[in-house]
């Protein structure tokens, strides 16, 4: 229901909250002494830092969600300046949302007094993104170090259940941020906060209204909150973090029930079960299933020709895989349909996989199901909080066993039939049974241990290089990532091997396996190495040639978020390296076993020496893809020990 019944049309008020901006926030209104600021006393390091960031979230008087926003940004110096550049996204399609009322001004200090310089109407700028959003660009003009620029808008929606999220925290430091928010009794949202520092301001007040006069008048209570925090650190991206969506500061409103002014009480969609069923019976959902292909005839005979499950789903997933193609557009819903998109065979990623669920099901495929399910640039799924707008694609799931499905991606190119998408991975689920009406939450893991091996057999000359050959095999997630690199091209794969390093020259590549699934992807190589350091007198190597494990990622001492690495791993060198003639070995490093003391990850060196041939093995085992922020100085250290042991030297004298 858009609009709580025709009683709606008596109101003479808006229902915007009583909350007053104080003298700080007025607009155009500043202290002298945030235009002498020279930095942000608790990170001083910021070359730019909100001021403040407030939000008034209110009901019209057409009952739309109308949100006025108003923040001020001070620039410190010119890397701050890019700051300037804002751009406003929004839902357009259908005027789901609009963004109008914008005014922009930069206010600069001279001569000791505030100089003003506003944003024109000819440079604020409506960009189209794709069919269903847009965005409102501009740039402050007169921007230099020292600048402040404010800017304020309204947001409108006509849907009750696009009540607008608010993020406390961002990429810069906030020294004040505040969210009020004034909804009527009639509507019920269940409010996920994640707050993280000690709030500043924590009120909630009522106000009295009627709707109507005299014996018609209908009553009714605005609930108005207010939640503000101070001095909230920026959050800057960092090594194998989640989507900023599960880390920032936020507040997030779900609409649960509405109650009619006189009527009864309406849930919304606040059981997964209900997600389900509305899902099931959605026309650009469930009711998509069964649309016919043209020709799926032929390709849904192939695969009932095959003798099992297995070949019938690499066969069929392989198929899609080809011949679709992935306009780049995330949805949890079809747009054009499935029918349209095999036609034109390109898509969003949900029409992809759904032909792949409507030709595994053809084919006969035993347990096969839809399921939506959220990226990882797009957070991980609250299966507390059950809402459909967590989600932004759908994939196909097939159970296997107890402990292992298959999860299936065709709109990844690189992707493999029997490896869980990497960026699903440590998230949740909504798996479909329409047929049976059951719905399922899956938790997606990845039970098996993604393997790199590399062996080096190689030769070390006098005069400083190493010379030799190199086999790679790569499995799962290695595999992927391997092709998805080479994909740019042979020469720059050949760069990304051998890490940038201008050293090590890689010849006569070749690469085996890549278009089977069911095998490790085979790389083999002849290479040329200069070895640094190296003089007449002594030589100098490590048989860590390859890039994965030469620097570690974990260089700042804290860290503000969760690592997931996505899943386990172990990666394998093994070398057999030739001494040369006239040469002994002065130092070889010791033999080693390091673990962490939670046994989640470890290293092993094995080295020996016969007569002029150094055998080595490395091992690096990780066991567990997640760790806290309260885990990461461990972490931490553990890599730092890791990266040296890997990179120690192999010294070799002159006789």
């Amino acid at each position: 229901m858009r609009k709580i019944l025709v009683l709606a049309v008596f109101i003479s008020a808006s229902f915007r909250s009583v909350y007053a901006q104080t003298e700080l926030s007025a607009y155009g209104k500043i202290d002298i002494s945030d235009l002498e600021l020279k930095e942000c006393s608790f990170e001083k390091d910021a070359n730019a830092m909100v001021l403040f960031d407030k939000g008034d979230v209110y009901f019209d008087v057409e009952f739309d969600i109308v949100m006025e926003r108003h923040q001020r940004i001070k620039i410190f110096n010119k890397d701050g300046k890019d700051e300037a550049n804002i751009r406003i996204e929004y839902n357009s399609v259908n005027n789901l949302e609009q963004v109008f009322e914008l005014q922009a001004q930069t206010i600069n200090l001279k001569d000791g007094k505030p100089v003003i310089t506003k944003l024109e109407k000819k440079q604020q700028f409506k960009e189209v993104i794709d069919k269903y959003s847009s965005a409102m660009v501009f740039t402050f003009p007169d921007v230099q170090p020292g600048s402040v620029i404010e800017f304020k808008y309204s947001w409108k929606t006509p849907s009750f259940s696009n009540f607008p999220s608010w993020n406390f925290q961002g990429r810069l430091p906030v020294r004040y941020t505040e969210l009020t928010t004034a909804i009527p009794d009639m509507l019920n949202y269940k409010t996920q906060y994640r707050i993280y520092k000690p709030l500043y301001k924590n009120k909630t007040s009522a106000q009295s209204r009627s709707l109507g006069s005299g014996s018609e008048s209908v009553g009714y209570t605005v609930d108005i909150k207010t939640i503000a925090l101070q001095d909230v650190p920026s959050l800057q991206d960092e090594p194998y973090m989640t989507s900023r969506h599960d880390n920032l500061q936020s507040a997030i409103f779900q609409l649960s029930s509405i109650r009619p002014l006189g009527g009864f009480l309406q849930t919304g969609m606040d059981t997964w079960a209900k997600v389900a069923g509305g899902l099931a019976e959605d026309e650009d959902f469930g009711l998509q299933f069964r649309k016919k292909l043209e020709g799926e005839d032929i390709l849904i005979a192939k695969a009932k020709a095959m003798s099992n499950d297995e070949q019938r789903i690499c066969f069929l997933f392989d198929e899609v895989r080809n011949l679709m193609k992935w306009n780049g557009v995330d949805r949890w819903y079809t747009h054009d349909g499935i029918a349209k998109a095999w036609d034109k065979k390109t898509g969003n990623s949900t029409e992809i996989n759904l032909i792949l669920y409507r030709l595994l099901k053809q084919s006969g495929v035993k347990s096969v199901y839809p399921m939506i399910v959220s990226t990882r640039s797009h957070g991980k799924v609250n299966i507390a909080f059950p809402w459909l707008y967590q989600f932004n694609r759908a994939v196909v799931t097939i159970p296997v066993d107890s402990t292992r499905r298959y999860v299936l991606d065709a709109s990844n190119k690189y992707q493999l039939y029997n490896a869980i998408p990497e960026n699903l991975l440590n998230s949740y689920g909504l798996r479909l049974d329409k047929e049976n009406k059951r719905h399922d939450m899956v938790d997606i893991q990845e039970p098996k241990t993604a393997r790199k091996s590399i062996y080096i057999n190689a030769e070390i000359k006098p005069e400083g290089k190493l010379v030799g050959m190199a086999q790679l095999t790569d499995f799962s997630y290695y595999k992927i990532n391997a092709l998805r690199e080479y994909k740019e091209g042979e020469e720059k794969y050949k760069e990304y091997l051998s890490g940038r390093d201008n050293g090590l020259k890689i010849r006569d590549l070749v690469m085996e396996d890549a278009d089977r699934d069911s095998l490790p992807l085979q790389e083999k190589m002849n290479f040329e190495m200069e070895l640094a350091g190296s003089d007449g007198d002594y030589i100098y190597f490590s048989p860590n040639i390859f890039p994965d494990y030469r620097k570690s990622p974990f260089l700042n001492e804290t860290r503000a978020t969760m690592i997931d690495f996505g899943y386990n791993n172990k990666y394998i060198i093994t070398g057999m390296f030739k001494v040369p003639a006239g040469y002994k070995t002065d130092v070889l490093p010791k033999p080693l076993n390091m673990v962490m003391p939670d046994k989640s990850m470890s290293f092993q060196r094995i080295l020996s020496q016969d007569g002029d041939l150094i055998s080595i093995r490395y091992i690096v085992d990780l066991k567990k893809p997640i760790f806290f922020a309260d885990e990461y100085p461990e972490l931490r250290q553990f890599y730092k020990q890791l990266i040296e042991m890997l990179n120690e030297q192999i010294v070799l004298k002159k006789s």
